[in-house]
């Protein structure tokens, strides 16, 4: 976290549920339906956006502190660490708790008070057991009122869960402490609980910090020397460990590499001297680059994501706007030749159904734009074997027009829908890529950020992607005024980007509505609203856009909010 950015004040919200993963109706581009299945699956994450519903009523909890918990205090180094100033209501403290020294592989957190050149020791940490604590986190935020922290549950039936969480307290002396706390929640019926969330309003826009219970497993963690040149007064540095000497899992873990808990900082740090030569004195430096943990299949593709303007991509869909029948080859041409006139570089396609692939192939190539192509999980299953995925996947490696392909997208939310696994949707990755022999360029998933944030999608997943893709929708966060998307998106992204190491983020699916029945609480749909809204994020991030959609869809439902029909974005961008 960059230093000089005062905390946000939080207040804890006991007993509250708040509902994540929307099911936007856009999303559901073929018919999706929930899985009938059995028990309740425990999510660790923070929610800063998508979907910030709650049940009604919401169902009580009762708390008892664990035999053991650990207070987290900021680590030792060559200059004494800040501890960060904030103003909280804080949770009930647990009945009875232990401080107990666990030696963790927690983030090296050192301040720098003033411009200079710092050495940060080296330091070796030694884990003998599994152990699980509070980890400091933060993201970053626009104005408003956010939800962040908290256990998030889904359950497919009534069920009480037992789960740890954090809790924050204050002592008098002003000291924050954050403790681990097992706790009973009762869920009344199916659906997506978050358990002990927090929630912050702030008035401007910084990070705000949360604990996160973070488990680390047996090993040896080092947090290398470093020497960093600092430009700015009261520079915060965070340095992660990195795990030596741990065995190979016989089964994937819940945590997958323990530094990975620091991918929500917000820290704008120099490059470490032992790599490169840090930047010059009057600019601001970045972070250090990461390794990257597996090699990506880049063939023609120039490692980057975007590119020139501020809206480079938009989602296309070969349906009549008011049946949702296929559209002929001719509709489709007059389509694409309508998305290159409005200046966009690429279209992304989802499927191979309606002909997809000849006929907007055929059109991108004589209009001159590249494609994102998909391959679409439905509820029938997440299995190679399964026939609607074998028919997409024998239609694309027969299409072959690798040229044109700057991005191969393997599922739409099929996490979040409950459609594949981690495990399973990466195996269907590594066969699309044996199928796909003769495509070279790179591969990623679209998932919300939630799915993202939990250790097991990241474990399974970074491996077989070359980019974090995500579908980042504004509108269903209540709080975030139309002017205000860009900056959310942008927040969002950067909070992807240290999802998996040395990969950066790619935003699959963004936009606002033109219309509805209603607002979700800040966020308006309309035609004033979206131009708000689409302008904000292509001054922000638009090169690293697709926009969400060319047309209208009159044949979808209207949804919560009335707007599932109205997200066509043609009539803005062919009037810019």
């Amino acid at each position: 976290m960059k230093g000089g950015i005062a905390a946000a004040a939080f207040a804890a919200l006991v007993g509250s549920a708040t509902a994540l993963n929307h099911r936007h109706a856009h999303a559901g581009l073929h018919k999706k339906n929930v899985a009938e299945t059995c028990g309740c699956t425990t999510i660790y994450t923070y929610i800063t956006g998508e979907p910030t519903l709650v049940p009604n009523p919401p169902p009580q909890t009762s708390s008892e502190s664990s035999s053991s918990s650990a207070i987290v205090t900021p680590s030792s180094s060559s200059v004494a660490p800040e501890v960060p100033t904030t103003t909280s209501t804080p949770l009930p403290e647990p009945t009875t708790s232990e401080e107990v020294k666990v030696p963790v592989p927690t983030p090296e957190v050192t301040t720098c008070p003033t411009p200079g050149t710092y050495t940060i020791p080296a330091t070796t940490v030694t884990v003998p057991e599994t152990t699980t604590v509070c980890v400091p986190t933060s993201v970053h935020v626009v104005p408003g009122t956010h939800t962040v922290g908290g256990v998030t549950t889904v359950v497919v039936e009534a069920t009480t869960v037992t789960c740890p969480v954090a809790t924050v307290t204050t002592q008098p002396n002003g000291v924050v402490t954050s403790t681990i706390v097992q706790t009973e929640y009762v869920c009344p019926s199916a659906g997506t609980y978050t358990i002990n969330p927090i929630t912050t309003t702030v008035t401007e826009e910084c990070d705000v910090e949360f604990p996160v219970p973070t488990s680390y497993n047996p090993g040896t963690y080092t947090a290398p020397e470093q020497v960093i040149t600092v430009t700015e007064t009261d520079f915060v540095y965070v340095c992660p460990y990195t795990s030596s000497g741990l065995p190979e899992p016989t089964k994937a873990p819940e945590t997958p590499e323990a530094p990975k808990e620091e991918v929500t900082t917000k820290v704008e740090t120099p490059k470490e001297t032992k790599v490169e030569t840090p930047k010059e004195q009057e600019t601001e430096t970045e972070e250090p680059t990461k390794e990257t943990t597996s090699k990506s299949n880049t063939g023609h593709f120039d490692g980057s994501f975007g590119g020139s303007g501020d809206h480079y991509g938009i989602t296309y869909t070969p349906y009549d706007e008011s049946t949702g029948e296929c559209k002929s080859a001719s509709r489709v041409d007059s389509d694409i030749q309508e998305i290159k006139k409005n200046g966009f570089q690429v279209v992304r396609v989802y499927s191979t159904d309606c002909d997809t692939l000849p006929s907007v192939g055929d059109a991108c190539k004589k209009h001159g734009l590249q494609m994102l192509i998909g391959l679409f999980v439905k509820e029938t299953g997440c299995s190679p074997d399964t026939p609607e995925i074998k028919e997409q996947i024998d239609a694309i490696s027969e299409w072959a027009q690798w040229d044109l392909v700057k991005l191969f997208i393997v599922g739409n939310e099929s996490i979040m829908n409950g459609f594949c696994t981690p495990t399973e949707l990466a195996t269907l990755i590594k066969t699309v890529k044996s199928k796909c022999s003769g495509y070279t360029g790179p591969y990623t998933i679209a998932e919300t950020l939630d799915q993202w944030l939990d250790p097991s999608t990241a474990a399974a997943i970074c491996d077989e992607i070359d980019f974090t893709g995500a579908n980042i929708h504004p509108f269903f966060n209540e709080a975030n005024l139309a002017t205000l998307a860009g900056k959310f998106v942008k927040g969002q992204l950067a909070i992807l980007d240290k999802i998996c190491k040395g990969k950066s983020a790619v935003n699959l699916e963004c936009g606002w509505p033109n219309n509805g029945s209603r607002c979700n609480g800040e966020a308006c749909p309309g035609k004033s609203q979206q131009a708000d809204a689409l302008k904000s994020i292509r001054e922000e991030c638009g090169d690293r856009t697709i926009f969400f959609s060319f047309g209208n869809d009159a044949w979808k439902e209207p949804g919560e909010y009335g707007c599932e029909q109205f997200w066509g974005a043609q009539d803005y961008f062919a009037s810019l």
